[in-house]
């Protein structure tokens, strides 16, 4: 399954690589794209959407 997500508080390159390691926590193998510019984040996973936005809210990044 591929999500796209908007998460406004993206701003960098380091705000890119938590949510990118949030992500791994809950899918190892999932497939990240998080871009700070369009504030973005494709995920292709084998997790739920809701494990997904749980992650990132738990390190600090909630989606729109």
């Amino acid at each position: 399954m591929t999500l796209q997500l908007t998460v406004p508080g993206m701003a960098c390159s380091t705000c890119a690589t938590n949510i990118t390691n949030a992500l791994k926590a809950v899918d190892a193998n999932a497939n990240i794209d998080a871009d700070p510019k369009t504030k973005l984040v494709s995920v292709d996973t084998q997790a739920s959407e809701t494990a997904i936005k749980e992650a990132l809210v738990a390190a600090g990044y909630p989606p729109a």
